[in-house]
This record gives C-alpha cells, sequence and structure tokens, in this order.
C-alpha cells in the first residue's frame, strides 16, 4: 500500500515537473529567444503581438553622417556590434542609444539623427541576439546592461574626454537604468529612460492575463525558472527599480500616458525609487508605448537636450 502511494507520488511529480518544464520552455522561447526556420535573426515570435501592436515602431532611414561599424566582445564572448556616426563637427558629447525588445539599432536611427543634428557623437548598439549581434535569448536588459558597460568603456578608452549620455527605450530604458548601478566609466554622465519597465515579472504578468488570459502562477513561475536554466537569469532578478536606487547619475524618466504596454504609472515609482543626484520627468499626453518621440517631437527633444546638454557641453 505504502509502495503504490509512493510510486503514484513520484509519477505526478515527475509529470509536473515534466508539464513545468515544457510549459516554462515554451513562453521563455516564444518570448525571448530570436530567430525561426525562416530567418535565424528574426525577433522573438511575440514581438509583433504584444509590442509592434502596441507602440507601431518601425525602423527608421540611416543617419546622413559619417559612419562606421564598431564591434566588441561581451563578457561571455558574444561578438556585438554597433555602428559610430561622426557629428559634423568633432565633439566631446556623445550619447550611447539603446534600442528596445525585439528591434535593432535602425529602431534608434531617428534619435541618432535629432542628436547628430544637435552636434552629439552617436553610438547605435545592436543589442546581443538583436541585429548583427550574436546571442540567442534576450535577458530584458540584465545581460544587456552589461553590454552596454562595455559599451561606454570603449568611449571612454577612445575618447577621454567624452561626456556620455545613456539613452534607452522600452527594454533599452530598461538597460540603461540597469546599467546605472554597474561599473560605469565617469564619462557617462547623464541618462534618459523612456518607458521602461521598472519591474520584468510584472509587466510579463500583464501581458500574459493581456495575450493569453493566463495567470502569472503557476506558468511564469515555471516561465522564471526555465528561464534560469536557458539565459542563466530569473526573470524575477530583472528589477530596474532596484537599479535606480544606486545609480548617482542624473537621470530624465519619459512615459506616454496612453502607454498600454508599460503602465504610465511606473515612470513615477521609478522616479520615487531613483537615487539620481538630479532627476526630472517628462509626460507626452497621448503616446502609446514607445512613440514619445514621434507624438510630440520638439516637446520630447526639447526638454531631452535641454537635460542632457548641462551634463555634456562645455
Amino acid at each position: 500500500m505504502l509502495t503504490s502511494f509512493i510510486t503514484i507520488f513520484l509519477l505526478l511529480l515527475l509529470l509536473l515537473t515534466a508539464a513545468s518544464y515544457f510549459i516554462g520552455g515554451y513562453f521563455v522561447d516564444l518570448a525571448l529567444k530570436r530567430g525561426n526556420a525562416e530567418n535565424p535573426k528574426a525577433p522573438p515570435a511575440i514581438f509583433t503581438t504584444a509590442f509592434t501592436s502596441s507602440g507601431g515602431l518601425h525602423p527608421a532611414s540611416k543617419p546622413k553622417y559619417a559612419a562606421e561599424d564598431w564591434q566588441l566582445v561581451s563578457a561571455d564572448g558574444l561578438h556585438l556590434a554597433a555602428t559610430h556616426f561622426s557629428a559634423q563637427h568633432p565633439s566631446h558629447s556623445w550619447v550611447i542609444l539603446v534600442h528596445g525588445y525585439g528591434c535593432n539599432q535602425q529602431y534608434t536611427w531617428d534619435f541618432a539623427d535629432a542628436y547628430l543634428q544637435h552636434g552629439y557623437e552617436v553610438l547605435t548598439p545592436d543589442l546581443r541576439a538583436s541585429g548583427a549581434s550574436e546571442g540567442t535569448y534576450l535577458t530584458m536588459g540584465a545581460l544587456e546592461s552589461q553590454d552596454i558597460v562595455l559599451w561606454a568603456q570603449k568611449i571612454a578608452a577612445e575618447d577621454p574626454q567624452a561626456r556620455i549620455v545613456l539613452h534607452g527605450v522600452s527594454m533599452g530604458a530598461a538597460t540603461v537604468m540597469l546599467a546605472s548601478a554597474g561599473n560605469l566609466p565617469k564619462q557617462v554622465t547623464a541618462i534618459v529612460e523612456d518607458c521602461g519597465y521598472a519591474d520584468t515579472y510584472r509587466m510579463f504578468s500583464l501581458e500574459l492575463k493581456k495575450l493569453f488570459g493566463l495567470p502569472s502562477f503557476p506558468v511564469l513561475d515555471c516561465a522564471n525558472l526555465m528561464c534560469r536554466i536557458k539565459t542563466g537569469i530569473y526573470l524575477t532578478d530583472v528589477r530596474p527599480v532596484d537599479a535606480v536606487r544606486q545609480t548617482k547619475v542624473p537621470t530624465l524618466f519619459i512615459h506616454g500616458d496612453a502607454d498600454q504596454l508599460v503602465p504610465y504609472e511606473m515612470m513615477q515609482e521609478l522616479y520615487d525609487a531613483s537615487g539620481a543626484p538630479v532627476k526630472e520627468t517628462l509626460t507626452i499626453q497621448g503616446a502609446a508605448h514607445g512613440v514619445s518621440s514621434s507624438t510630440a517631437h520638439a516637446t520630447y527633444f526639447g526638454k531631452v537636450f535641454g537635460f542632457a546638454d548641462r551634463y555634456t557641453k562645455e
């Protein structure tokens, strides 16, 4: 009798483990793994449904400025790609523009054009598992932030007098916030985060319910474990709201109040938590996710340059 009970219990445990592995792995691959049978560099499968429809994001034309390819190798051995655009007149004012989830550097080239016209040197990286950079899985800013630190260090080595802004949108915003708690060189003098999320797990919980009608438990808990197995990080550890408590860099927080992907309220949560010596906010009325800059171009860049120039211009 006892033997039968133990056998049944072990079988149920095995089935539960297998189900958790399958469910968690399915959602991790759906949300974080790039590539498909037709295109090994395609964005994660969920990108078109969840993100393109939420923000209407699109790649921009390449700025008509002198450009050169940059490369570096990440701490875990991935070859990463970026483009350096030179300002018309040599400058020590720099910006690293960080694209969002499922995108590549081309999605930042409209921002690059604005910064170049304003006299900045511009670097537009392809994040890991995006564009021309190597990698299979996105990590929602966790490992990407370490790569941005390396890009900032590369600029500092090339131009010791550089004064660098980190400007990210969506997952790119989460990435620069996470980087702000890392080993940034002293040349990083300002951060602009646009519609970044405070907490990856909480954002995914909202999307899981919206897209699939599923509760976070047990689905997201299974995905959290499988994310650790597949990428080396837990989703629950990717919390920009914790990172900004440690930042010592002036930070501008931007959000559209019509954002249906990352709740507008997260901007205030991040602002309140931030330990930045100077911190400001900008709300773009009627802007959906990731399109504040195009919804109110003059207001957006007026605020961005009014803030960033304080820390980058002589």
